[in-house]
């Protein structure tokens, strides 16, 4: 079978799985929003359930909303979007690695040297954008550098943001240098597609 298929049927599997997952979510928030609207006995087995499995994703949220002055009985529909968000980067990171590698097999079997040091920094180029905007979304949400992701994001992409920062003023309260960066790396990205891999 050849490396396109044996990729794009990859792809495809990871993407039904991620699919299951988000629907899978969104279910199970929808049925807890309803049971929340529904005012039943707390205690019942079937609200008990759905709570037990819920929680681990709620709670999280909830805490969050709360310190931010919102009302706790949206954090269903919060962790609905999140969800989808994240089942949207998880796609974009497989996309961005699946088509890399099957680059690289394909330069290597043709003895295309060059367009192989092309798929990798393109590959590369493209995950460091897709950290970049990840890290983007967490600081809205005020994740703190407590957390095991926020950290490696930080850890990541610091050496491109940090220099920008230096040379690039805020405007205001907005710190312009991540989209600086994603213009310069998107910039790159089309400098690489239009040099190296053509070969």
């Amino acid at each position: 079978m050849p490396v396109k298929e044996v990729v794009a049927s990859v792809y495809f599997l990871i993407q039904y799985l991620i699919v299951a997952v988000v629907l899978g979510v969104i279910v199970l928030m929808l049925v807890r929003l309803a049971l929340n609207y529904a005012d039943l006995n707390p205690f019942s087995r079937p609200v008990m359930y759905v709570r037990r499995l819920s929680d681990p994703l709620v709670n999280p949220v909830r805490r969050s909303l709360i310190q931010f002055g919102f009302g706790p009985n949206i954090t269903p529909l919060v962790v609905i979007l999140i969800t989808i968000l994240l089942g949207w980067f998880v796609l974009q990171l497989a996309e961005s690695i699946l088509s890399t590698v099957a680059g690289v097999i394909g330069g290597v079997q043709n003895a295309r040297v060059i367009a192989v040091v092309g798929y990798l920094l393109y590959g590369f180029l493209d995950v460091y954008m897709l950290l970049i905007v990840i890290r983007i979304i967490f600081s809205w949400g005020s994740v703190s550098y407590a957390n095991r992701v926020m950290r490696f994001l930080i850890s990541a992409t610091d050496p491109l943001l940090v220099p920008l920062r230096h040379v690039i003023p805020p405007l205001g309260m907005f710190d312009i240098s991540p989209l600086v960066a994603l213009l310069t790396l998107w910039l790159l990205k089309t400098a690489v597609a239009a040099v190296l891999l053509t070969f």
